[in-house]
């Protein structure tokens, strides 16, 4: 009911918001978001990202820029530097705030000392956005940035930095802006009570139309997913690491187009610029991952509202000369932690929660409002004992309460029941630590399957222990005995 989405490592921008609440953002670009809002029973954090740029300019780049409006300097965490350019430079402006990875410039040579080359059209650069891929970088034409922040940006622009020419050694923003989108997420609470709520990653189209009436370019996308039971980090966001989904078997969408609607849908077309993949959060799952790939749309557009018009009529899937280049790719993630109990049971025996949610053996894990008190009750099966709780409950007293503020999970324990029975030959009494015998009075007791007990003897006035028997041997007046089975024991006296 409560999913808390958490923050690890640098993340690209991921605004996260009520539902209906306030406008999405048009981008997403490795910003770590450390906003807390609540839509309805949902408390979210933030989420992650990670991005691969292609330097599609056809100019040598020197840097690049993400530009944050409504920020404050000290709204930025930290910034993504394993790259050519290293670490940005965060300068304030008149909207907000400014990062700059940029290159140094050699006033003697007249020259920048790094240079992110234009990308060659119609080549593939998966992969060789890494310093470490020394072999490919240098030639590769595209890049990986990223930045951390603790507020969210009403607005967010991507650009390259180049060479002004009406000013060498000067660094300009590059127009159009860098044309990829990124997600938002938004939590909506169950329908019914202890069921897992859903998360929902939104993607808008980046780039606006260019006259009121039509349409902005399109964009093919395409959607990987996996969900973790661990926490992801921002460095492990990248295209060569295979915790990023790329499989044919975690595809979520296909192919989709995005595209930028005229403003409130003027024109009366179908709506393309706002699109939408969710599920359920298990109570497990500690981590969405998904990888959006986007590519160049190169069909036919609408002369007049400029449109896209595939080839199959609904844009589910391209036809032969509808997809260009390869535009980029978004690593992004959200860390969740679904305030929910989880149990499982170790033996025979069940748990009921006291507001019927769980039930397990069938149902073993509800979700809950944040800070909902529970209580859970484990009952063993016959033949069997409860022997106490691990995780979130402790302790060996049936009912366990918790307070659910976060994941908790516990496991009840249970054990088969073995007879121990105790004879005696002649005249005395035997007692057990922990007491579970005492003969003459009880000779037989069921205990747990393991239960280790030291059994004393004590003989009658005039009589003499003389041994044990059966699963216990000597003449000690003591035996400790380990019940894995029922088992029995003599104790002779003379």
């Amino acid at each position: 009911m409560s999913p808390t989405i958490t923050l690890a490592g640098l993340p690209l921008r991921a605004t996260v918001l009520r539902r209906a609440a306030l406008p999405l953002f048009a981008l997403a670009f490795a910003l770590l978001s450390a906003l807390s809002a609540r839509a309805q029973t949902a408390t979210v954090f933030g989420s992650l990202s990670n991005f691969d740029v292609v330097n599609n300019t056809e100019h040598e780049a020197h840097g690049f820029e993400i530009e944050l409006e409504g920020l404050q300097p000290g709204d930025i965490y930290s910034s993504f530097g394993a790259q050519r350019y290293g670490q940005a430079r965060v300068i304030q402006t008149a909207t907000g705030v400014r990062l700059r990875w940029e290159s140094a410039y050699d006033t003697g040579t007249g020259q920048f000392t790094q240079t992110t080359v234009a990308h060659a059209p119609n080549t593939p650069f998966a992969g060789s956005c890494y310093m470490w891929n020394g072999a490919t970088y240098a030639t590769s034409g595209c890049e990986h940035f990223g930045v951390s922040q603790t507020k969210n940006a009403t607005k967010t622009t991507y650009r390259w930095l180049v060479e002004d020419a009406g000013a060498p050694g000067t660094l300009v923003p590059f127009d159009p802006p860098v044309a990829i989108p990124g997600p938002v997420y938004l939590v909506t609470p169950p329908a019914q009570a202890g069921e897992a709520p859903v998360l929902e990653a939104v993607i808008e189209a980046p780039e606006a139309p260019e006259a009121p009436e039509q349409y902005g370019d399109a964009q093919w996308v395409k959607v990987f997913k996996t969900e973790l039971q661990r926490e992801v980090s921002l460095e492990e966001l990248m295209s060569d690491n295979a915790l990023v989904p790329q499989d044919a078997s975690q595809v979520e969408v296909a192919w989709e187009i995005l595209q930028a609607d005229p403003p409130s849908n003027s024109n009366g077309r179908q709506r393309r610029g706002r699109r939408s993949n969710s599920g359920s959060l298990a109570a497990g799952t500690r981590a969405v991952v998904r990888r959006y790939e986007i590519y160049q749309y190169t069909g036919a557009y609408d002369p007049v509202t400029h449109e896209a018009l595939c080839a199959d009529g609904l844009c589910n899937a391209p036809a032969e000369g509808e997809v260009g280049d390869y535009v980029g790719a978004q690593m992004a993630a959200a860390n969740v932690g679904v305030p929910s109990v989880n149990v499982s049971i170790n033996g025979g025996g069940k748990v009921a929660s006291n507001d019927r949610l769980i039930s397990c053996g069938s149902k073993c894990s509800a979700s809950y409002e944040v800070n909902t008190q529970v209580t859970l009750t484990a009952s063993a099966n016959s033949g069997t004992v409860f022997t106490g709780w691990t995780g979130a409950c402790a302790g060996q007293q049936a009912t366990c309460t918790l307070r659910v503020n976060e994941a908790l999970n516990t496991t009840a324990n249970f054990a088969p029941l073995f007879r121990l029975v105790v004879k005696t030959a002649g005249s005395g009494a035997v007692t057990s630590t922990p007491a579970a015998i005492d003969c003459g009075k009880f000779c037989s007791a069921e205990v747990a399957s393991g239960t280790r007990l030291t059994l004393t003897a004590a003989p009658a006035a005039g009589q003499r222990f003389t041994g044990w028997g059966g699963s216990c041997s000597g003449a000690l007046l003591t035996c400790t005995v380990t019940v894995n089975k029922d088992t029995q024991v003599q104790a002779n006296f003379k």
